[in-house]
């Protein structure tokens, strides 16, 4: 039987970004002999921090959790791209067989100005959390779970609500807008929640609170330069964004009315 055939391997070189939380930064160099191409990116990461261990220096500080492209956390640029080189996949699901041998690999953490860096590759996305904590979410009152097919709701509908609910919360969108724009963050979670029906009460007071806690935060302003879109894993689309924009509008308008005690004409 003849024996298998030993796996391909990367000599590789990499820029990583060092720094501590309120000081200046610099990258440090380090070079892997051997990094097998089936090794996710998280994975050579790891190969590096061991290797640094072993040498009795410092690793390198990186959020991960469930290295599934699911949980948002693995918040790395690679070679100046959020999440790296591949469209629609988190850097956790980057394979080192879409680099070549010899290749000088430049990694850095978020840069925006609402995620400040904690420790080396560590940046805070505290802001998401405040934004959806201002409206991310429902108050039903009904006591036990109520079925979920007793509320219908047409499948396109579903279609378009679960679409945008597959944003993971990463920032990779802050990340790569010039301006730090959150917008299209916030745009996924009002959609998906402001088309189903069990959204509908809290509709306006969540746009106008996500959009406030968003602003207050510290992220920029959306001038459809379009990267979030481009580098984002889940690919959320720039319509999250028009969403977002009708129902804060519309949010206004019926919040202005309400105040002045106007005739509103119409629907909405």
């Amino acid at each position: 039987m003849a024996a298998d055939t030993p796996e391909r391997t990367l000599r590789l070189k990499l820029r990583v970004w060092r720094q501590r939380a309120g000081r200046p930064g610099a990258f440090e160099e380090h070079e892997l002999p051997a990094v097998p191409v089936s090794a996710s990116f998280l994975e050579m990461m790891d190969m590096l921090n061991e290797q640094l261990v072993r040498q009795g220096r410092e690793a390198f500080a990186f959020d991960h959790d469930c290295r599934e492209g699911i949980c948002g956390m693995c918040s790395m640029t690679i070679n100046g791209m959020p999440h790296g080189p591949i469209p629609g996949v988190t850097t956790c699901q980057l394979h080192m067989r879409n680099f070549r041998d010899g290749e000088t690999i430049t990694v850095e953490p978020w840069r925006a100005r609402a995620f400040p860096v904690l420790k080396d590759l560590v940046v805070d996305r505290s802001g998401f959390d405040r934004v959806i904590q201002a409206g991310g979410f429902i108050t039903v009152r009904t006591g036990s779970a109520p079925e979920a097919n007793n509320t219908p709701v047409p499948k396109a509908v579903s279609d378009e609500a679960m679409d945008a609910a597959e944003c993971i919360g990463c920032g990779a969108c802050v990340a790569s807008c010039k301006n730090g724009s959150a917008m299209l963050f916030v745009g996924a979670k009002v959609t998906h929640l402001s088309i189903l029906p069990q959204g509908q009460p809290e509709r306006e007071r969540r746009a106008l609170a996500m959009v406030k806690a968003m602003d207050e935060a510290g992220f920029g302003n959306c001038t459809n330069y379009g990267e979030c879109q481009a580098h984002c894993p889940k690919s959320i689309t720039l319509d999250v964004i028009a969403r977002l924009n009708r129902e804060y509008v519309r949010a206004r308008v019926k919040e202005f009315f309400s105040t002045t005690g106007k005739p509103r004409k119409g629907g909405d």
